[in-house]
């Protein structure tokens, strides 16, 4: 407590609470600054109305891509790039994120962003596909192969969250730290968070010359969206269940686990846990590599993906 105390007052210090305090952007602002002419929406039951792209070849094997926490789909720009001429890509951003809207009183769990993923892509007509996911979204992969295994026909975990490695996580960015303790989540409702935005980039991206001012504006502009703060401050992220090795173990799915050698928000051992612990899974590690190797390596991370896809059995 003492720790986060002196965090939180350098935070503060630094900026100045009333200086750095920003009002929330409008929908139509936003979606003027990150929509794109690929974008698209869906209204779904639970009052989600969710931002997606369909990109690629509609005649190649469907690829279904999760955003990790704080992110958006266009973290995943690369490897559409990269996978669009032979696959069918869909990208959306999760409940709390990027420019999917939710109604007033949401709350976030896990479960309620797999049911999203299930929603979407069966409005898209797409019944069987291979999913992957990023740190949050890894999570939300994962527990999307427990409880629909039959839509699946490979699974794709990119630094996923999920898997409990014992210690204290080294160089893990400020806002984790934050939203651990109930004075930390006080002060992220107040303050501006694009330079906490801009340090948290850096830590998972290792190449600095990465986080550009438009990469950090768009994290930024992104939590200013109405209510995202506090619909990301109620979150529910905790499983209903333990999550244990004998969790993975059920995972029936071909699966693909990677990971960046050099990740400081999830460690590559937790990867590797993974990789143990779910039957028949591949484990690539990237050395020098950070949180997000299809943004800081797309072209070596794109060309493994692209080995897994074709080596599944036909669709």
């Amino acid at each position: 407590m003492r720790r986060l105390a002196i965090l939180i007052l350098c935070v503060l210090g630094a900026a100045g609470l009333t200086a750095c305090a920003k009002p929330e952007l409008p929908w139509n602002q936003l979606e003027s600054r990150y929509a794109s002419a690929d974008s698209r929406f869906i209204d779904l039951p639970g009052g989600e109305r969710v931002h997606y792209r369909d990109q690629g070849n509609r005649a190649g094997r469907t690829v279904v891509l999760v955003h990790g926490f704080s992110a958006s789909l266009h973290a995943w720009e690369p490897w559409v790039a990269r996978l669009s001429k032979d696959y069918r890509v869909v990208t959306l951003d999760l409940a709390g994120h990027g420019l999917t809207r939710t109604p007033s009183g949401y709350q976030i769990t896990t479960e309620r962003q797999v049911a999203i993923v299930d929603a979407v892509t069966r409005g898209l007509g797409v019944e069987r596909f291979v999913l992957g996911g990023n740190s949050m979204g890894g999570a939300v992969a994962w527990n999307f192969a427990l409880a629909h295994p039959d839509r699946l026909q490979g699974l794709v975990l990119v630094d996923a969250a999920g898997w409990q490695v014992p210690g204290k996580r080294e160089g893990s960015p400020l806002v984790f730290k934050l939203l651990a303790n109930p004075a930390g989540r006080a002060v992220l409702k107040s303050i501006d968070l694009r330079p906490m935005a801009e340090k948290g980039l850096k830590t998972a991206y290792i190449d600095e010359s990465l986080v550009t001012p438009a990469l950090v504006d768009r994290y930024a502009d992104m939590a200013l969206a109405p209510g995202r703060r506090e619909l990301i401050l109620n979150s529910q992220s905790r499983p209903r269940e333990p999550v244990t090795p004998a969790t993975f173990a059920r995972i029936a799915t071909p699966t693909l686990v990677m990971t960046g050698e050099a990740d400081k928000v999830i460690p590559a051992a937790a990867s590797r846990g993974l990789a143990g612990a779910i039957p028949g899974a591949k484990l690539i590690a990237y050395p020098g590599v950070g949180h997000v190797p299809m943004e800081q390596i797309p072209d070596r991370s794109a060309d493994d993906l692209k080995a897994f896809l074709a080596g599944l059995p036909p669709a």
